[in-house]
Formats: structure tokens, sequence, C-alpha cells
């Protein structure tokens, strides 16, 4: 048995423990709350335009329910109208006939319905269900269930089934979609540029971030380091649905909003560089996990692979700038042609099997970074072998003649 002495000498040790832990515990919370806040602003800032068009849109569509149609209690054309500037972006068109459709259908059951069996809890979950079941029945979709099922709802503990304004309350549904539609079009439209942009910073700035950490875990030979780079590009692949989502929206407001018109040429770049941003990801997965069996493998590792590994991590970081910015990616082109450059000089030098599986990766993500600036399969083929070859000067001129001949190309087929 251990003595009183011994227990009490163990105290003050054991107390220091727990305020070691307790202070280190504070400071991680202190931390995670001051990232939380960051995150959470910076997602009001984000999303501070679209409850503003949300705040309008739901403002018209009552103002022209009430004064258009003399609609006393107008609740289902703000609804509609929210839903509309709410949908996911790209959508919006499709969307607003579904909340129209979604209105009718729940209008039309719960109506029915209530005449029949009157108000109740059983009568509300009975009509629910069938307002659901019709809505499937006639191919609706989420959007349009959701709908049908809300209205049904709304139907049965809201308004008066007796007032007979079947017909205005489709109508309520139509103009809120339609109010949706011109604040988003005209009043507030969003610029699609930016919003593409923002929607593609955190898939590029992670590949970036990733590449970047592999040239140093190649350069440390640390296997770690490159393989918690791997986990974390795992991140990416999560980004790249919002990535596509925002380009769809992008291209709507291009034709939805006249005063966004001027924006299509820059966007449709970035559209073309979609494919070919996709590939990157996939192959610098690829990459990285050759990267990995390098280090654990022992295999050799010259300088110029790690060098070829940043400037390729450079490279993204300038396309998604230049897109961003809507301008020519020449810097872009000039980073991933010294990365190709590069990573021949390692292969020449001398690499084991993973490590000529990490040059061919290069080369390969050097490729699509060349295509997602818009430079074509062929020419972009030839530019490789020529910066392999030793000769990244003579590449990049020839890449920034290949973009003038398509700009030239490009203007031509417009004019015409």
């Amino acid at each position: 048995m251990r003595s009183v002495r011994d227990t009490i000498g163990k105290v003050p040790v054991e107390l220091e423990l727990d305020r070691e832990r307790i202070t280190e515990l504070t400071r991680e919370l202190r931390q995670r709350s001051r990232v939380t806040v960051k995150d959470r602003w910076h997602a009001v800032r984000f999303n501070l335009l679209l409850a503003l068009q949300a705040a309008v849109a739901a403002a018209l569509a009552w103002v022209g329910s009430h004064e258009l149609i003399g609609n006393p209690s107008p609740v289902f054309a703000p609804i509609s109208a929210i839903g509309t500037v709410a949908s996911s972006v790209g959508q919006r068109f499709r969307r607003t006939v579904e909340l129209i459709f979604g209105v009718a259908v729940g209008i039309g059951v719960g109506d029915f319905l209530v005449f029949l069996a009157g108000n109740g809890p059983w009568q509300l979950g009975l009509i629910v269900f069938l307002s659901i079941v019709v809505s499937i029945f006639l191919g609706g979709g989420p959007a349009v269930v959701t709908q049908a099922a809300a209205t049904a709802v709304l139907i049965v503990t809201v308004t008066n089934p007796m007032e007979d304004i079947e017909f205005p309350r489709v109508v309520d549904a139509l103009i809120g979609g339609f109010a949706g539609l011109l604040v988003i079009a005209l009043v507030l439209p969003l610029n699609p540029l930016r919003v593409v942009d923002r929607a593609a910073r955190p898939a590029l700035d992670r590949l970036t971030k990733e590449l970047a950490e592999t040239a140093e875990a190649l350069r440390g030979r640390d296997a770690d380091r490159a393989q918690a780079a791997l986990d974390r590009l795992r991140e990416v692949e999560e980004h790249m649905q919002g990535f596509t989502e925002a380009l769809e929206g992008g291209r709507e407001t291009t034709i939805l909003s006249p005063v966004r018109w001027h924006r299509r040429g820059a966007l449709s770049q970035y559209m073309e560089s979609y494919e070919f941003i996709e590939h990157a990801v996939h192959n610098s997965g690829t990459l990285i996990r050759r990267a990995v069996t390098v280090l654990e493998d022992d295999e050799p590792v010259p300088e110029t692979m790690p060098n070829a590994v940043a400037c390729l991590a450079e490279s993204v970081r300038l396309l998604r700038r230049d897109l961003g910015l809507g301008v020519e990616p020449e810097a872009a082109r000039e980073q991933a042609l010294y990365a190709i450059h590069q990573a021949g000089r390692a292969y020449d030098t001398g690499v084991g099997f993973s490590g000529s599986v990490v040059i061919a990766q290069v080369r390969t993500t050097g490729s699509d970074v060349l295509r997602a600036t818009g430079i074509e399969r062929t020419e972009a083929n030839r530019l490789v072998r020529l910066a392999a070859g030793g000769h990244p000067q003579d590449a990049t001129r020839a890449a920034a003649a290949a973009a003038r001949e398509r700009r030239t190309a490009s203007r031509s087929s417009r004019r015409r």
C-alpha cells in the first residue's frame, strides 16, 4: 500500500500535468473559435448579395401579387420568389417551373381534400402524403415534391379553403418565380466571373498547396509529409462539385443578365478550362502518391525533381489568378513548361521506377495546365516535347504564338 506521503508527493506533479492539459485545450479552443468566426464571417460576406436578392425579390413579389391581382394576403408569391433566388445556381429557369408546378399540385390536392374531409391532423397527414404521391406520379423531382407538400400544408393550416382563390394562388407562384428571375437578371445580378473564381479558389488553392508541400517533402526526403499532402488532396474532390455548379450559374447569368453579357468571353475561357483542371487534379494525385513511394523506397531524388513539382504548383496558382482576372494566362504556361523542362533534367540525371512515374506525371499535369490555358492538344504535346528536350524558352515563344493565333481565329469567327 502506498503511503500518504507518496500520494501527497505525487499530487503537485499530477496537478501540473492537468494545468498543462487545460492550457493546451484552452489554446486549441481559442484557435478553433477564431477560425470558426473568420470562416462564418467569410460565408456571410460571400452570401450577402444572395440574401439581398432574396429580400428584394420577396418584396417585389408581394407588391406584384397585391397590386396586380388584388390578393390581400399574397403568401405564395414571396415564397416562390425566395425559392427561385435560393435555388441552385444554373437551374433557376427549371426551378421556377418546378415551383409553379409544385404549388399547383399542392393547391389542387389540398383544396380538394379539405373540401371533402375538412381540417385536422389526420387530414393534414393524408393531404401531404397524397401531394407527394401525385407529384412523383406526374414525374416531379425533389423540388416539385417538396413544394407540393409545403403548399398543401399551407392550404390546410394557414389559408381558408372556402375563399375560392385557387387560380390567384397559382398566379401568386408565377409572379413570385418571375420576380426572383427579374432580380437575379436585372436588378441585382451577380458577377459571374467572381462567383466562379470564388468557387474555383478552394480546389485550385488546395491543389497548389499540396503540390508545393510535395516538393518540400521531396527536398527533405520526408515521406510522412508527402503522405499528409496526399491525404489532404482528397479535399479537392469535395470542392469540384461547387466549381461545376458555379460554372453553370455563371453561364446562366450571362444569358439572363444583359449587364453581364460582356463577361461571356472570360467565362467561356473558365468553362473550357474546367475539363483540364479536373484532369490536373487526378494526375496530381498520382504524382503525389508516387512521390510517397519514391521516398519510402529510398529512390534517388535529383534536385530538379522537387523543382519541377514546385514549378507545377506555381503554374496552377497563376492559372487560377489569370482566369479569375479574365486575362491571358501566359505566366501559367511559362511555369508549366519550365516544370516540364526541370522534370526532363531530373530524368536525365537518373531516377528510380517510381521517380520516372513522378516525372511522367509532371509532364502530363503540365500538359493539362497548357490545355487549360487554351492550347490545343497537338500543340500542347509539341510544346511538352520541346520543353522536355531542353528548350523551354523556345516552347514558351511557341506557346505565345499559338495563343495569338487562337485569339485571332476566335475574333474572326465572332465577326462572321
